[in-house]
Parts: structure tokens; C-alpha cells; sequence
């Protein structure tokens, strides 16, 4: 697909190329109402500035831009470590930035990282609209990494968030556990969707129902997954078994459990976290491996940046359950 040009906007808005280029530009001297127009028409062809597209296609960039949720995240930590190690291998540099899980932060890197030349860009996407995302097609490849966004035609990296959540929570139902909480649900994020849909078949397929409240968020901005999971195991007939849907709400459970002498409680992660094998016993979790995920993302990257991609590609990558001793846990 062709990108549009400084010319299709200045005929788009009815104006010179001069005044478009001022708009662009920024200049202070454009009446109010030409510049709105010329704005609405820069966003109805969604034209990126010729001079940023024309350095992408020469390939004189040397930049990919990352943008994940938070660098807090352990997964996320890992994962930009290991597109920043790959993306270096191969002779380029990166730039990162969090959205915090907030639309318009995320809006607002992807914008300052293609203003600054960014070759590919490597993308978590939050919850919300990605329209935006259309003007950069064709100025630079953007791979989406955990999870997709509501359009068709971007690449995707990820693992099979269903199936893995499944078989951990069947993991725990081997063992006797029935009363399974979930902790770190958010519906702004498929990743948790999907999870949750895995939990829920799991133990459907023993015939229970769960109860909604054994279902809990967290770790998020005004919750404290430490707090929750103390929260549910003072229910009258608690859960016997917890099963984390991120690293991060895994944290926040395993500090819960080892400060309640509660460390008899079943637990299954979703992602290793640091210091969950020290523990006693150790945290069985779903290797959803960061590494390998970053990997994928950035070799195909490389495929864009080298070959003429034409077909978006849906990469899975293969994850399994690592038993380590608070998975298999009996019910007490």
C-alpha cells in the first residue's frame, strides 16, 4: 500500500503544500481553522511526514521501540532484556517505554518513537482502540507481543493463555483441590480473559461451578494482591488452592502465603517471578518464557526489515507447566 504524500494532504485540505508543511512543522504563524483542516486530512489519509517515511524505507534508522505495560513486571523485564540483546546482535539499538496500562501513554510513545525514526516496533498493546496504529503501516513493521488488538494484519507473538491456564488449574484438580481461587483478574486485558476462560473450563470439567468469590483482581493500581489473597483464604469455606494469572499477582500471593502461615496452600503461577524456586516449597508455575517470547518478536522483526512481507503471521510460542512443589500440594 502506497503512503500517502505532502501532496494528497495539501489536496485533501485545499491548501498548498507549503501550509501543510508549516502545519506539520508546527509553526505558529497558520490560521486556526486551516490548521484543523489540514489536521483532519493528515488524519483521514493517515500520513505520516514524508522525511521520517522516506529515512524508513532507505533503512537509515537503526532503532526498534518497545513499548510493554510496566518494567515492574518481571515478564516485561526479562522480555525487553531479550529484544534489547537480539536487537543489538543485529547490529541495532532500542528504545523503550510504559504505558502503565494507560491508552494515551501508549498512543503517545508509539507517536514520540516513530517521530524518532524507530525501524519496527515491538508492542503490548493496552485495552482500547488501536486505529492509530494504521497511519504507521506503511512507514514501519509493528509486532504485537502477549496479546492482539481489535484489527487484522498485525503480527502476533504470544502462547495459548487458554490452554496453558487450564492445564495448570487441572494440575491442581489432579490433586484434589476443587476450590480453586483466581487471582489478577482484568477484564481490560485478553491475556486475563482468556486465563480465566481456561480456569473456568478446568474445573467445568469436574462439575464446578466456581464462586465469585473465589475470583478477585490484582495487582493493579488500587489493589494489593498480598491483601486479596488473605482476603479470600478468611472466607468461611476458603479456597483450598490458588492459581495467579500473572507474575506479579503471583508475588503478592506468595508474600501473602509465607507471612500467614499459609504455605500449605496449593498455588500455580502463571510466569516464574524472582525467588519463587527459593521458597518452601518452591512455586510450581506455567513457563510462559519471556526470553522466547522477546526472541520470536524481534526475529520477526528481522524478517520484516530484510524481506517484502505481505501476510501477517499468528507465532505461538510453546509453553508447559514446571511442577515444583506448591502445585502439588494436597488439599489441607
Amino acid at each position: 500500500m502506497k503512503a500517502p504524500t505532502l501532496h494528497d494532504v495539501a489536496a485533501e485540505a485545499g491548501v498548498s503544500i507549503k501550509t501543510v508543511s508549516r502545519v506539520v512543522n508546527g509553526a505558529p504563524t497558520v490560521d486556526a481553522a486551516i490548521r484543523e483542516r489540514v489536521q483532519e486530512a493528515i488524519e483521514r489519509l493517515q500520513y505520516v511526514p514524508n522525511t521520517l517515511a522516506r529515512t524508513l524505507k532507505a533503512g537509515t534508522g537503526n532503532t526498534i521501540g518497545v513499548v510493554i505495560d510496566t518494567i515492574a513486571d518481571p515478564f516485561f523485564a526479562a522480555l525487553t532484556s531479550a529484544v534489547e540483546s537480539a536487537a543489538l546482535a543485529a547490529g541495532l539499538g532500542t528504545v523503550f517505554g510504559s504505558t502503565g496500562f494507560d491508552p494515551a501513554r501508549e498512543r503517545s510513545h508509539v507517536e514520540r518513537m516513530a517521530m524518532q525514526r524507530v525501524r519496527a516496533l515491538i508492542l503490548a498493546p493496552t485495552n482500547g482502540t488501536h486505529e492509530y496504529l494504521e497511519r504507521y503501516r506503511p512507514s514501519f513493521p509493528v509486532v504485537l507481543i502477549d496479546r492482539d488488538v481489535e484489527q487484522s494484519g498485525f503480527d502476533v507473538v504470544h502462547v495459548d493463555d487458554v490452554t496453558l491456564a487450564q492445564d495448570a488449574v487441572a494440575h491442581l484438580v489432579a490433586h484434589g483441590h476443587r476450590r480453586v481461587a483466581f487471582i489478577g483478574s482484568d477484564e481490560r486485558f485478553i491475556t486475563t480473559r482468556h486465563r480465566l476462560e481456561g480456569y473456568r473450563r478446568a474445573l467445568g470439567a469436574v462439575g464446578v461451578e466456581p464462586d465469585p468469590d473465589w475470583i478477585r483482581p490484582g495487582p493493579t493500581r488500587d489493589v494489593d494482591a498480598a491483601a486479596v489473597a488473605l482476603d479470600v483464604l478468611a472466607l468461611d469455606d476458603p479456597p483450598t488452592a490458588i492459581f495467579a494469572a500473572n507474575p506479579r499477582a503471583a508475588i503478592g500471593v506468595a508474600h501473602a502465603l509465607h507471612t500467614s502461615d499459609n504455605a500449605d496452600v496449593a498455588f500455580i503461577s502463571f510466569g516464574d517471578f524472582p525467588l519463587a524456586r527459593t521458597l518452601t516449597p518452591a512455586v510450581t508455575y506455567v513457563d510462559q518464557d519471556p526470553v522466547a517470547i522477546g526472541d520470536a518478536a524481534m526475529r520477526r522483526v528481522l524478517v520484516h526489515l530484510e524481506e517484502d512481507v505481505t501476510e501477517e503471521a499468528d507465532i505461538f510460542v510453546p509453553a508447559r507447566l514446571v511442577p515444583r512443589g506448591s502445585g502439588e500440594l494436597s488439599p489441607r
